[in-house]
């Protein structure tokens, strides 16, 4: 047997990604939003690349402009000729009625309607601006300020502190006494409970700034909090030698006078609104599915490049690279447009599966997997996937993510496929009718959909019951 290194040739087949296919797949993946940041971003990098309003401006009437590109035909740079003729198609397919034919519209045909949704909210200020606003008017010590400072940026978004006064002392170096007045000063501070330690000392904290507080209501927060919690009130009742009815008034005390989420009110960063990718009308009872851009600016290469490259010609290495940025123009100018014909053709057949959907709400909303619409658009399902991810579409029944059409379905009585998003819908349905005083277990709720014609195992009821949010039958009783 030999020992050693070879070398040796072989053929094969291998799927190889080029740039140009990663940056379509990228550009596809990008919800509205982030597109646009994108555009702006290769806006400022490539300076072939332009606005369409300011490459038509850029524009000249006049013969002297002509003249470049009659001077393109006699170049004798076969590489150029070819790559000129590549730019004068790409041109052809930004033309305003090539946009027209793919189905988008935008500026003053957009929709009135998503006015509110394009406005963006104002800055809101976060919990420890709004703590620190307040120390800085009732505090001069610096050295306080400062690990008053470190305990307000220390607090979770619900206000509540897990350090204790020793890890601040030793994190800052310095004594423990003035940590502790530190701590102590946050917890005075607007509003009542930011900087308790768990949720009774943040009940508590609230319960002492009232002027009168029920001894069961305050007994109930030290003693019986996780009880409260699990709804076992016949067991508090008989640990405290309360009625019923004394607790419940109490459980209303708490729910009515108390926050346990004091941060909750503050958001360190302002909400983005939700911009649709796709727009369905209704139009003489027919649905018609429109691209929505939002206010991504129109693209266009720039009419300088055929000056420069002339100017470039006698020089290969600034040819190169004009070469390269006009080409990578190109990519991203046909990568945004084959995202939108993209996003549309997904979106046209899925409203034509899901016209009961939008027609008639949830309960007509019928299964659908992502290889049914791959197969049906001619395209891979790892396409539909990026396509629909974080996408979203107004229909007549409201704005949902696109993903949310996608889903499995379980057979009814009636021979038809039921999607999940209507069985959770019926199921919610049957608890919110309910008798609160006897709720369903998950054994009834079975059965509550099998007289509906909707037959799953229990243990789906239980997934799809916790997907919903809805608790236990032993905590949703009403005693």
């Amino acid at each position: 047997m030999r020992l050693g290194l070879t070398q040796s040739l072989r053929t094969e087949q291998r799927l190889i990604q080029s740039p140009q296919m990663i940056q379509a797949m990228q550009v596809l993946q990008l919800p509205l939003l982030e597109l646009k940041d994108q555009v702006e971003q290769e806006l400022q990098e490539n300076v072939f690349l332009e606005r369409k309003d300011d490459a038509e401006r850029a524009e000249s009437p006049t013969g002297a402009e002509a003249e470049p590109r009659e001077a393109d035909s006699g170049i004798e740079d076969r590489l150029q000729r070819e790559f000129a003729a590549e730019i004068d198609q790409l041109e052809a397919r930004t033309e305003p009625s090539w946009r027209q034919r793919s189905g988008t519209y935008s500026g003053d045909d957009e929709d009135k309607k998503f006015e509110a949704l394009n406005n963006t909210p104002g800055r809101s200020t976060s919990l420890p601006e709004h703590l620190m606003m307040q120390v800085r008017t009732q505090e001069s010590d610096p050295d306080l300020i400062r690990v008053i400072e470190h305990v307000v940026f220390s607090l979770d978004e619900d206000g509540r502190l897990d350090e204790t006064p020793e890890s601040v002392a030793q994190q800052l170096a310095v004594p423990l006494p003035l940590a502790e007045e530190a701590i102590e000063v946050v917890r005075d501070l607007e509003p009542i409970g930011v900087g308790a330690r768990d949720l009774r000392d943040c009940l508590l904290m609230q319960l002492d700034h009232m002027q009168f507080v029920r001894p069961l209501t305050r007994q109930i927060v030290e003693n019986h909090l996780d009880d409260l919690a699990m709804n076992k009130l016949p067991k508090i009742a008989k640990e405290t030698g309360s009625s019923i009815e004394d607790i419940k008034e109490s459980w209303e005390f708490l729910r009515m006078s108390c926050n346990p989420h004091p941060g909750s009110e503050f958001d360190a960063s302002a909400a983005a609104g939700v911009v649709p990718d796709v727009v369905i009308d209704e139009i003489e009872g027919r649905y018609e599915v429109k691209s929505q851009r939002g206010s991504l600016p129109e693209l266009a290469i720039s009419p300088v490049y055929r000056k420069l490259l002339q100017e470039a010609r006698h020089d290969p290495k600034v040819y190169e690279y004009l070469r390269r940025k006009i080409e990578a123009a190109k990519w991203f100018i046909e990568a945004v447009h084959q995202r939108q014909n993209t996003i549309e053709r997904v979106a046209t057949e899925v409203v034509r599966r899901q016209e009961g959907f939008l027609r008639h709400g949830v309960q007509h909303l019928k299964p659908m997997k992502m290889q049914d619409i791959a197969d049906a658009v001619g395209v891979h399902i790892s396409t539909i996937s990026r396509a629909t991810s974080g996408k979203f579409i107004q229909t007549p029944q409201g704005v949902f993510d696109m993903k949310r059409f996608f889903s499995s379905g379980t057979m009814s009585d009636e021979g038809e496929m039921v999607s999940q998003q209507a069985v959770k819908d019926t199921l919610r349905q049957i608890v919110d009718a309910e008798d609160k005083d006897n709720p369903l277990s998950d054994d009834q709720l079975v059965e509550a959909l099998g007289t509906r014609g909707i037959h799953i195992a229990r243990r789906t009821v239980t997934k799809y019951r916790k997907a919903l949010g809805i608790e236990s039958s032993s905590r949703r009783k009403q005693f």
